[in-house]
């Protein structure tokens, strides 16, 4: 997938767009994106398991951006599988700041920012919407191995039997973003600027979302105040926060390593997240 492809596609599909700068955006997961002009972006899904999701995105953010107090990727046009390229494909706003696992955030207001998006995301949705498949505690894949290397493992074992042992969230099943992580929010001048990667979104317990508070912010405190959570939530929360420092810091590895998809960069990440979680 190059720039040529994507000219391509454009010209067949939206030729009103095809002589708009075209960028790669470098990164990315299930997607290879491009910036697309000024406000627009272009996604396609690296794998056969994306389009489903670019589906659900395209049917259920729309609407729902118009909630947010913070820009998301709306989708513009969900492009059906064509001979030039075999799956669905996704035009998006574009949204403007820069991806926190490179400019990271360091204003202690941003944990404000962060709690008016999540509660005013933390809707019930309608009938019909999918349901995360990230609302029940499960381990990151090399759970135990990731613990043996950052040699904290009894601390980090100790957080996620108390997170398994805390009340089950017992409200309605809420929207959650489900992958907030330093990769999937951009900031500028130091404070949240805008979500993106709406991959994972459905319903389910808002624990999930919380996670971000350790991830993100230099003061989860502060955002958990801001949003209000409960003791039983939290401990959840921080079980789901410590899955997804470990999953950094095994991402991490994979890049020292050389492994295809791995990020160094996130490491150091991860394992800050960890500290704070600990």
């Amino acid at each position: 997938m190059d720039d040529e492809l994507v000219r391509t596609l454009l010209k067949e599909h939206h030729p009103n767009l095809a002589d708009l700068e075209l960028k790669e955006v470098i990164g990315g997961w299930g997607n290879q994106m491009w910036r697309l002009g000024d406000d627009l972006a272009v996604r396609l899904p690296r794998d056969h398991g994306s389009p489903e999701m670019l589906r659900k995105e395209h049917q259920w953010l729309p609407e729902l951006a118009h909630q947010l107090p913070l820009p998301v990727p709306t989708p513009v046009h969900l492009v059906a599988p064509s001979d030039s390229f075999p799956r669905n494909w996704l035009i998006t706003t574009w949204v403007h700041g820069e991806p926190a696992d490179h400019a990271p955030i360091t204003d202690p207001a941003a944990a404000d920012v962060l709690a008016d998006f999540l509660k005013a995301l933390h809707t019930e949705p309608p009938a019909g919407a999918p349901v995360s498949e990230r609302s029940t505690l499960a381990p990151s894949p090399g759970f135990d191995e990731v613990q043996a290397y950052v040699g904290r493992a009894d601390e980090i074992r100790a957080v996620w039997e108390d997170a398994l042992a805390a009340p089950k969230w017992d409200g309605a099943p809420v929207w959650l973003h489900g992958d907030l992580h330093s990769a999937n929010v951009v900031v500028a001048d130091g404070t949240l600027a805008g979500v993106v990667d709406f991959e994972e979104i459905g319903s389910g317990d808002p624990a999930n979302d919380l996670a971000a508070a350790w991830i993100l912010l230099p003061e989860p405190e502060r955002f958990l105040d801001a949003y209000g959570a409960d003791e039983a939530t939290v401990r959840r929360a921080r079980g789901w926060a410590v899955t997804r420092a470990l999953f950094l810091i095994a991402m991490g590895i994979n890049g020292e390593k050389g492994i295809p998809g791995g990020k160094t960069h996130w490491g150091p990440i991860g394992r800050e997240a960890l500290d704070r979680i600990l």
